[in-house]
């Protein structure tokens, strides 16, 4: 199902889709013409329905993960646009999908497309976007940053306010290093890929990076007193989560753990 909504002159596209019986968002965003991300292949049919209607003259994936790249190759198909992505997404897209089982029945399978490569500047009609490389949560994240109005799109860098479980190629560090690098800019609210437009989210971005500093000394000072990594996790995140399971562990707190001491052993 998907939803309509504005704010700030950007309209927010939100995607629901169910995962474990609760639905779990997906934003796309329109703005001066410009599509950034375009869902999951799951919602193909009524993104299309949005597509036929809508005018945009260009495409930018703040990352190559499906749940963002879905519809991509339909648009290829079907409007003579640019798709861009950072250089490092471009060889990855252009495969055929290669994600397990309960991402396909969860965002759908995405087919390959030919994106190309995203500059350093995007130009639309009326504004010039800084292209900000994000890496963390994947090699090839991205997020845009508008200097005349302060329009910040963040991906998938913020999410939620506090990070329990990631994925195994993730990296708080470098999350962290990343988050530092979006506050330098000059901006009060956030189009997240997920938790959609937060208003505060300045607010918000600051403290998930006070969190995560907070959660990496805490590693590092249990890792320091001779605790293994397994030690660590359960300490420090006593839950578990059924995605846990159900990913085979692609999803796990312990990624937490074992990003934080290996970036501390090879600094």
């Amino acid at each position: 199902m998907i939803t309509f909504h504005t704010y700030e002159n950007v309209t927010c596209i939100d995607c629901k889709v169910s995962i474990g019986g609760k639905d779990s968002s997906v934003y796309l965003y329109l703005v001066d013409g410009l599509l950034i991300d375009t869902g999951a292949k799951i919602l193909e049919d009524e993104l299309i329905s949005f597509y036929e209607a809508t005018s945009f003259e260009q495409v930018v994936l703040t990352h190559g993960h499906e749940d963002h790249v879905g519809t991509a190759a339909w648009i290829e198909r079907n409007r003579n646009v640019p798709i861009l992505i950072h250089e490092n997404g471009i060889v990855p897209c252009s495969k055929p999908a290669n994600y397990r089982k309960y991402r396909q029945d969860t965002w759908g399978i995405r087919e390959p497309f030919t994106p190309q490569r995203l500059g350093d500047t995007v130009e639309t009609g009326s504004y010039k976007w800084n292209v900000i490389y994000t890496p963390g949560h994947a090699d090839d994240h991205v997020a845009l940053y508008n200097e005349a109005n302060g329009l910040l799109f963040s991906g998938d860098l913020y999410l939620i306010p506090k990070t329990k479980l990631i994925m195994h190629d993730e990296s708080i560090p470098q999350i962290i290093e990343s988050i530092r690098r979006l506050l330098a800019y000059d901006f009060q609210s956030m189009f997240c890929s997920h938790a959609g437009y937060l208003a505060n989210g300045r607010i918000l971005l600051t403290a998930k990076l006070e969190y995560l500093e907070n959660l990496s000394g805490d590693i590092l000072h249990l890792y320091r007193l001779g605790l293994t990594p397994e030690e660590i996790d359960a300490k420090l995140f006593p839950n578990r989560y059924p995605i846990v399971e159900v990913s085979e562990r692609e999803f796990d707190s312990r990624h937490i753990v074992q990003s934080v001491i290996t970036a501390a052993l090879q600094a």
